[in-house]
């Protein structure tokens, strides 16, 4: 019987010890298995040092860097009815950049149209100030403001003569509300076409960099960070954001009517004084011209530039469908040399030049071509 306990304690502690120690490392194998089957450890790779930017990267950048201080947000408030509260005011933005020292801001007309509750001007620095409105052309929506602040960085103004589709372009400004926003693309195209006025904005700048809400009055520079253009619309087609086709005022257009916007607070737009039909070669056979296309002087305006430099309008009255017009005026075909098909060719001209200058117009009356001295008067509700 005793035998019996001293196997039974012997077995017990030989089962213990085996358990003990046998069991455990076979626990241990199974652990590691069922780590080991999870994955393998994660591996990173990590850059040695910080990466270098290609020569193209560089350029943004330093564009970037050198413009985004002279770009601002411009915050315009009006007061409008609304039927439960009465007057409420309702806020609009866009962008802007500063053209001096002194604080002119250049924007579009409709970014501070109705502002008549105050112009906020914010800068890159996050001051903000109380903007005045020096000027306004509706026609080439143009706005001049001016802020008082310190250590202003004005822009550098290139000539927007020149431009050629393909070049790289890039916009700064704020859509919507987005501060500091920069995009690139190119000159899509260059064009002529009409505002939401339906104004012309001659050799308008097309370009697929994203142009969105808050864009508008922004600058539309070239490769080396100059302002070529003022960024104004987008062809949307009913959507409220960039479809790639965005158009900008050629800055050209803005330098020809600063000194006036300054000035008067307004644009003393030159006018030849006329009222213009456009003739083209089946019109000009039909009428028995001398020459294919140019501008009929349908009549010339009292007092005008054209009457004053002896120009003639139609004495006789035609329709062309429905459209009534007078024949036997003098026939535009050029003016400073360069040839004239169109109005808007005019308009085009009358761009480059301010009221009270001198220019030359070419015309054929009958069959004789005359070429006249013409001293510009001022626009006042006039064609041309």
């Amino acid at each position: 019987m005793k035998l019996r306990r001293v196997l039974l304690v012997v077995l017990l502690v030989g089962g213990f010890w085996y358990l003990t120690t046998h069991l455990s490392q076979g626990l241990s194998h199974f652990s590691l298995f069922n780590a080991s089957s999870s994955g393998s450890p994660l591996e990173l790779t990590e850059a040695q040092a910080a990466p270098a930017y290609d020569a193209e990267e560089q350029n943004n950048i330093g564009i970037y860097k050198r413009v985004l201080p002279s770009v601002v947000n411009i915050t315009s408030t009006t007061l409008v009815f609304n039927f439960f509260y009465g007057t409420v005011p309702q806020q609009g933005q866009g962008s802007g950049f500063i053209l001096d020292k002194s604080g002119h801001v250049l924007t579009n007309y409709h970014v501070v149209e109705n502002a008549n509750r105050g112009i906020e001007v914010m800068l890159s620095n996050k001051h903000s100030y109380k903007a005045k409105v020096v000027g306004t052309d509706r026609v080439h929506d143009l706005a001049l403001l001016q802020i008082d602040a310190p250590n202003l960085q004005a822009v550098t103004l290139a000539d927007s003569a020149d431009l050629a589709v393909g070049q790289k372009v890039y916009a700064i400004g704020n859509p919507f509300g987005l501060s500091g926003t920069m995009t690139r693309g190119i000159i899509s195209s260059i064009r002529s076409i009409k505002n939401a006025d339906g104004a012309p904005i001659e050799d308008a700048i097309q370009t697929d960099a994203a142009i969105n809400p808050g864009n508008s009055g922004g600058p539309l520079l070239n490769s080396r960070g100059e302002v070529i253009g003022i960024n104004t619309m987008i062809a949307s087609n009913g959507a409220d954001q960039s479809s790639g086709i965005g158009f900008a005022i050629p800055i050209n257009t803005a330098k020809a009517v600063l000194s006036d916007l300054t000035r008067y607070g307004r644009v003393k737009r030159p006018s030849l004084g006329i009222v213009s039909y456009a003739i083209g070669p089946e019109l000009a056979s039909q009428m028995g011209l001398a020459v294919e296309q140019g501008v009929l002087v349908q009549k010339v305006v009292p007092g005008g530039a054209a009457e004053r430099a002896g120009l003639r309008g139609g004495t006789q009255q035609a329709y062309v469908g429905n459209t009534p017009i007078m024949l036997g005026g003098d026939l535009i075909v050029a003016v400073d040399g360069q040839e004239v098909t169109d109005p808007q060719d005019i308009n085009a001209l009358m761009d480059k030049h301010q009221a009270g200058d001198t220019i030359s117009v070419t015309i054929y009356r009958g069959s004789k071509q005359i070429t006249l001295k013409l001293i510009l008067g001022e626009a006042r509700g006039v064609a041309t």
